[in-house]
C-alpha cells in the first residue's frame, strides 16, 4: 500500500462527500471542481429537505466544518470539535425525529455526576420539606451573591428551597479562606449570609474540620467538573450560571397548590 503524505484537496473532500451522501451521484468532469460542488450541495440540500421535511431556510452553502467532528463535555455543556478545520462549536444537535442529542448527553453527565455528590456532605441551607438545590459557589462571586440574593427574596414571597453547598475555591484567591470561616462559625447559616453580603470580619475563623471539608469540596468539584461559579443541579439538570429564568421554572414546578377558599368566601 502506497501511503501520500500530502493533504487531501478540497475538491478530493468535496467529492467524498458528494459521493457519501448519494453513491449514485455521477461526476462527468473530475476537473470541473465548481460542479462537483454545487452537485455535493444540491445533493446535500435535497437530503434536508427529505429528512427534516418542515425545517424552512433561505439559505443552503457549503460550511467552513470539514473532517470528523467529536464530541467532549466541559464544565457541563456539550462541546464538539473538528481537528480537520479546527473547528470548535457550541451547538445543539437534532437526530431526524427531533430528538435533542445535545440535551441527552448533558442530562448523562448530569446523572454520572449526581452519583459522585454525598448530600450528606454539603452544608444545607433552608427548610427541609423545600424543592432541594445542589449549589457549587465562591463566597467571592458576585453572582453566587446575587443568587443568594434571589433564594432570599423567594423564600420572603413564600418559595423557599433547601439548598446544598459545596464551596468552589479555586477561583477567587480568599475563597478557601472565607469558605473555612463559615464552616468553622456556632451558626453556619448566619456566616453564609453575611458573607455572601460582602461582610468580612477583622479575623477569618479556622479550624480543622472547615479546613478538612474545604479540601473535601474542592475535590468533589474536581471530579465532577465544575469549571465556573455559581454551578446548580436542580432536578436531575446542570445549570452553568445565575439563569434566573431556568430557576422560576423550577419553583413553578413545585409551587404549592393555594387552598381552595371556604364556600362562604366563594359566595362573597
Amino acid at each position: 500500500m502506497t501511503v501520500t503524505s500530502q493533504p487531501l484537496s478540497l475538491l478530493a473532500l468535496f467529492a467524498g462527500a458528494a459521493l457519501a451522501v448519494s453513491p449514485n451521484l455521477a461526476i462527468a468532469d473530475p476537473a470541473d471542481e465548481a460542479a462537483i460542488l454545487r452537485a455535493a450541495a444540491s445533493e446535500a440540500e435535497a437530503k434536508l429537505h427529505q429528512s427534516f421535511t418542515n425545517l424552512q431556510f433561505e439559505d443552503f452553502a457549503v460550511a467552513p466544518v470539514t473532517g470528523q467532528l467529536y464530541q467532549a463535555a466541559a464544565g457541563g455543556r456539550i462541546i464538539y470539535y473538528a481537528p480537520q478545520s479546527e473547528h470548535l462549536l457550541f451547538a445543539t444537535v437534532y437526530d431526524r425525529n427531533g430528538v435533542n442529542l445535545t440535551a441527552l448527553a448533558q442530562e448523562q453527565g448530569t446523572a454520572r455526576r449526581l452519583k459522585a455528590i454525598d448530600p450528606a456532605k454539603a452544608l444545607a441551607i433552608g427548610p427541609e420539606d423545600a424543592p432541594t438545590v445542589i449549589e457549587f459557589t465562591d463566597p467571592d462571586c458576585p453572582y453566587c451573591q446575587a443568587l443568594d440574593r434571589y433564594w432570599s427574596a423567594k423564600a420572603a414571597e413564600g418559595k423557599p428551597v433547601r439548598r446544598l453547598i459545596f464551596f468552589v475555591s479555586g477561583i477567587h484567591p480568599t475563597a478557601a479562606a472565607k469558605a473555612e470561616h463559615i464552616l468553622c462559625s456556632a451558626d453556619r447559616e448566619a456566616a453564609f449570609r453575611a458573607a455572601y453580603s460582602g461582610q468580612t470580619p477583622p479575623t477569618l475563623r479556622q479550624c480543622a474540620e472547615g479546613r478538612a471539608r474545604v479540601a473535601q469540596d474542592a475535590a468533589l468539584v474536581a471530579k465532577v467538573g465544575v469549571s465556573g461559579t455559581p454551578t446548580l443541579i436542580v432536578d436531575g439538570k446542570l445549570i452553568s450560571g445565575f439563569q434566573q429564568a431556568e430557576l422560576e421554572a423550577f419553583l413553578d414546578r413545585h409551587a404549592k397548590p393555594k387552598p381552595a377558599k371556604a364556600a362562604s368566601d366563594a359566595r362573597r
